[in-house]
C-alpha cells in the first residue's frame, strides 16, 4: 500500500516495470525524488534471493514524511514487479549494470518534466543516482543526497571480500552537483570508513547511533 498521500504509479521503463508512490501536488515546484537500496537482494544465509522487494521501509517511510510538495518514491527494478525481463542478475552482480541506469533514468526523467529534482539515494540507489547525475547532464539537479550510500562498489565488495559485481557500472569520481552524504555511525553494511573515504571534500554529515536502516529522529536538511 501506498504511504499516506500517496498515489501508487507504475511506469513501464524499457525493460521493467517501476514501482512509483507519488505526491505531486504542483507542477512546476521541485521534486524530491527517493531511489531504494538494493533491498532483499540476498538471504541471511548469503545466496542470492528470489524477489529483491524491500522487507525495510525505511527510505519509503522518509520519503512519506517529507512535507515537499512533489515527493517521489522509486523502487529499483524487479522490486515489487517481477516482469519477465528480470533476472537474478538484476539485483546481484549486474544491479548497477548500464541497463537498470537506463531503466531509472528514464522513470527519473519521465516523473521530473524538467522541473529541478532534488535527488535522494539511499544505499545501492546512492550509486543509482549518482551514475544517473553523472550520465544525465540535462537533468536539473539542485541537490544530491545519499543516505549509507554505497558510492564504489569495486571497493565496497573488496572490503568485505565478496565476488565483485563484474556486471556493474561504477563511479570513478563523484558528480560535481551540490550534495550532501549521510554516514550511518553504526553502519555494519557500507561502513564509515568507507563512506568517509569516497565523499571526502564533501559535505559529510555522521548520524549518530545509526545503523544501516535504522536513523532515530532522522530528518533531511535540504539546504
Amino acid at each position: 500500500m501506498p504511504p499516506s498521500d500517496f498515489a501508487q504509479h507504475d511506469i513501464q521503463a524499457k525493460d521493467y516495470l517501476i514501482r512509483t508512490y507519488q505526491k505531486n501536488t504542483s507542477d512546476q515546484s521541485p521534486v524530491h525524488i527517493y531511489i531504494e537500496g538494493d533491498g532483499y537482494a540476498f538471504t541471511a544465509s548469503g545466496q542470492p534471493s528470489h524477489n529483491p522487494t524491500p522487507r525495510n521501509t525505511f527510505i519509503r517511510d522518509l520519503a512519506a514524511s517529507d512535507t515537499a510538495q512533489n515527493v517521489i518514491y522509486i523502487a529499483r527494478p524487479c522490486q515489487y514487479n517481477m516482469s519477465h525481463k528480470c533476472t537474478q542478475s538484476d539485483w546481484t552482480d549486474g544491479r548497477f549494470s548500464q541497463k537498470i541506469i537506463d531503466n531509472m533514468t528514464y522513470t527519473i526523467k519521465q516523473i521530473s518534466n524538467d522541473r529541478p529534482i532534488t535527488l535522494i539515494g539511499y544505499s545501492g540507489g546512492a550509486l543509482i543516482s549518482g551514475l544517473i547525475i553523472q550520465q544525465n547532464s540535462d537533468l536539473k539537479i539542485q541537490h544530491w543526497i545519499t543516505i549509507a550510500g554505497v558510492l564504489n562498489h569495486a571497493d565496497w565488495t573488496a572490503h568485505f571480500d565478496d565476488k565483485p559485481l563484474l556486471k556493474s557500472q561504477d563511479l570513478k569520481e563523484l558528480p560535481s552537483v551540490p550534495q550532501t552524504h549521510y554516514i550511518a555511525e553504526n553502519d555494519k553494511t557500507v561502513p564509515a570508513i568507507l563512506s568517509n573515504k569516497w565523499t571526502e571534500g564533501k559535505k559529510q554529515i555522521t548520524v549518530k547511533d545509526a545503523t544501516h536502516n535504522k536513523f532515530p529522529n532522522f530528518k533531511l536538511n535540504f539546504n
